[in-house]
């Protein structure tokens, strides 16, 4: 009987722990509060993940990112440098052009009419006045379509 209490006591230790595990606050996914200025705020990241390689085979380029210490919004100007949380937003560079475009939604960036080959894509956070503070480029290669099928 004895035995029986144990493995219970044990199966429920780890249900706890594993819970605990799991269980996050809000402000552990959505970082500090947007209301409540930051003393010291440490250094914004970007971070960047490879293309989506199921759309890349259709031709379409989804990249997602997300930014650390740093909330992306629209919002532009020198007297959005005071603001705390820290805001910004992103520069977008594809195959070098000699232009960008600018995400200021922080959802995933998405392109689209490249050609086969190989590409890669520079995404630059940047503060309200485009000064960029931190950089990451994404290589990949649009695949060449295959043939479609024969009509019958």
């Amino acid at each position: 009987m004895s035995a029986a209490l144990d493995v219970m006591a044990v199966l429920a230790a780890s249900t706890i722990f594993a819970s605990a595990a799991i269980a996050q606050s809000a402000r552990d996914v959505r970082g500090p509060s947007a209301l409540v200025a930051i003393e010291n705020e440490a250094p914004a990241r970007l971070i960047v993940d490879p293309p989506l390689v199921e759309q890349l085979a259709r031709g379409l380029v989804f990249i997602q990112y997300a930014t650390e210490n740093l909330r992306v919004v629209p919002v532009f100007g020198k007297g959005a440098l005071d603001v705390s949380p820290r805001i910004g937003h992103v520069h977008i560079t594809v195959d070098d052009a000699p232009w960008h475009f600018v995400d200021a939604s922080g959802e995933t960036v998405i392109v689209v009419g490249l050609p086969p080959g190989p590409h890669k894509v520079l995404m630059e956070l940047a503060d309200p006045t485009h000064r960029v503070i931190d950089s990451k480029t994404v290589s990949f290669e649009i695949p060449v379509p295959s043939p479609a099928p024969p009509r019958k």
